[in-house]
């Protein structure tokens, strides 16, 4: 009964009902714009997606390199470390990773509204949770960086041994292998990670940036 409660519980959370009654929304006195003018730049949610190994964090954290070198506000959200702390309470169930990825989508748009160009790296295989990240900002402000690598690359990129654990059975629920990756529709940048240069991948997502007036190089 125990478990029963907290699944119903987890999967109430990550609807859109919220259970916190007599709250009211305070405005900023520092608005998203006057941080924009000050800053000299937009801010995003750069949202990359992919298998375990496509290059994520790897991306993430070079293209963040590179716009922390050009003197632009960031912070990469990176799926392992969220999990350390935020999210060390959820496992890798559908459900659970529906709540995993509905709780940094708020977080993002928190980093959003301070002003901040935030990376997230994160698998996401479910498009339906990805879209729903998507529809809690304007448009406009949710970039979806697919990060695309084989299954085949991916596996002998792998130092960490996971996928040939989950071949084993001895991980359950790994995306990939048991459980699916739903690869997005349209993408605002469909990037060959698993065959592609790396700085080339980070000129890809600065180009998109400039094209898109967030960042002036």
């Amino acid at each position: 009964m125990i478990k029963f409660t907290n699944l119903m519980n987890k999967a109430s959370a990550g609807g859109a009902t919220s259970r916190s009654k007599n709250i009211v929304w305070h405005e900023a006195s520092v608005t998203r714009a006057d941080i924009s003018r000050q800053r000299s730049h937009k801010s995003v949610i750069l949202w990359f997606t992919g298998l375990s190994g496509s290059g994520k964090s790897t991306l993430a954290n070079a293209v963040n390199a590179a716009l922390f070198k050009k003197g632009f506000s960031t912070y990469v959200l990176d799926g392992d470390n969220v999990r350390h702390g935020l999210c060390k309470d959820l496992g890798f169930s559908d459900v659970d990773r529906e709540e995993n990825i509905r709780r940094i989508s708020e977080v993002a748009k928190l980093f959003l509204d301070a002003g901040i160009i935030v990376l997230t790296a994160f698998v996401s295989p479910f498009r339906s949770d990805r879209n729903a990240a998507r529809q809690l900002v304007d448009k406009g402000d949710f970039i979806e960086v697919f990060c695309s690598a084989d299954l085949k690359t991916c596996e002998e990129r792998d130092t960490k041994g996971l996928y040939a654990k989950a071949r084993k059975g001895e991980i359950k629920d790994f995306t990939g292998i048991s459980s699916p990756y739903e690869e997005p529709d349209s993408p605002e940048l469909n990037i060959e990670t698993g065959s592609r240069d790396l700085d080339k991948c980070v000129q890809d997502v600065l180009c998109k940036l400039s094209e898109l007036n967030i960042i002036e190089e």
